[in-house]
């Protein structure tokens, strides 16, 4: 753990060095200047073998700081001001390409902020309560049928990026004293897949997404006569083959770089780009026919969680990431509790079990 500690320490001052020049460098051609830089980020995560510190620089440095960067070097983007035609100064062009957070542009009074603030502290406090439960029914994982182990491993992903991404936008808040943009919309009230993926689930990925990946395919497309419906189905495709590829990165560096991929979390995302195609166009031709939410929200969430018992969890499960996951959790629990960490093989999982 001590030279996992090192390394990540390695990392971020790594990361810091590269901003700093990003942030600096005066050139035409910022793009070139930035490849060394692309090519560190996409290196970084090898140093480290904990699916915590793996996953969340792989995420946060790997996947959005890269396309944050790109799109700061063609002039766009979160980390450049164009009121000003400069990029952000220095600590918030830091803290924003690190963290997956954006500066909202949007201003309200201070008895909606009020209200706001009231209601997502209510939010997060049973988000907490959840999570607390969840930990017990854990206890009884030998008891409980797959399906609904499973079911309750949705939730858990949810709640915890969740309360772990609002901690990290609340941090950077107290840092740059700005409104930040939240980074989930209630994603289990969604009426369909285009709500869920576009208007609801991580919200910072979305916003990456769609200016480094969907405008510029369907701008393309149109550009070579393609028609109007078709670039854009085209662009929706082109947007879930890429983040099918960066999630297929992350797992690689979380834990199955240990084993060859096999392409099922990237089968997973173009599965959920053809039914958003799918969707989209049912949409237009059936417009007359009008759905209700109160049979269309559950629908989507059920295709949601059916193809991630298929093809989104079984590589994530098959490496024992989660088992890792659980004992650097209690390991880290140790740590703080009584100020050392605890070897692995001594810390058990009871709902993670491999026995």
């Amino acid at each position: 753990m001590e030279g996992e500690i090192k390394n990540l320490i390695l990392v971020w001052a790594t990361t810091l060095v590269c901003l700093l020049y990003c942030h600096k460098i005066n050139t035409n051609n910022k793009f070139m200047a930035f490849i060394p830089v692309f090519c560190i980020f996409i290196y970084l995560p090898s140093l480290l073998t904990s699916v915590h510190f793996a996953g969340t620089i792989s995420f946060f440095i790997t996947w959005l700081a890269n396309f944050k960067l790109l799109l700061f070097a063609f002039h766009k983007g979160p980390l450049f001001n164009s009121s000003n035609n400069k990029p952000l100064p220095l600590s918030k062009f830091i803290l924003t390409s690190c963290l997956p957070i954006k500066i909202s542009s949007s201003s309200s009074s201070s008895q909606k902020d009020g209200k706001k603030k009231l209601i997502m502290m209510m939010n997060y406090s049973v988000k907490f309560i959840v999570f607390v439960a969840l930990l017990k029914v854990y206890e009884y994982g030998d008891q409980i049928h797959p399906l609904i182990k499973m079911s309750l491993f949705c939730v858990h992903i949810y709640v915890v990026l969740d309360m772990g991404l609002a901690f990290l936008a609340y941090m950077a808040r107290s840092v740059l004293g700005l409104e930040l943009e939240p980074q989930f919309n209630e994603p289990y009230m969604a009426t369909s897949l285009q709500d869920f993926w576009g208007k609801r689930w991580n919200l910072m990925v979305t916003g990456i997404l769609h200016p480094t990946v969907y405008i510029p395919v369907r701008l393309f497309l149109l550009n070579k006569k393609c028609t109007r419906n078709m670039a854009m189905l085209l662009a929706v495709m082109a947007t879930f083959m890429v983040s099918g590829l960066m999630h297929e990165l992350i797992f690689y560096y979380i834990g199955t770089r240990l084993k060859p991929p096999t392409w099922e979390v990237t089968c997973f995302f173009l599965t959920h780009g053809v039914l958003l195609c799918a969707e989209l166009v049912l949409k237009r031709r059936l417009s007359f026919l009008r759905i209700p939410r109160m049979i269309s929200g559950p629908l989507a969430l059920s295709v949601v969680m059916v193809t991630s018992f298929w093809l989104f969890f079984p590589p994530f499960l098959r490496c024992d990431t989660e088992v890792r996951s659980c004992q650097e959790f209690v390991a880290f629990l140790e740590f703080v509790i009584r100020g050392r960490f605890v070897a692995s093989s001594d810390v058990s999982c009871p709902y993670f079990s491999t026995n």
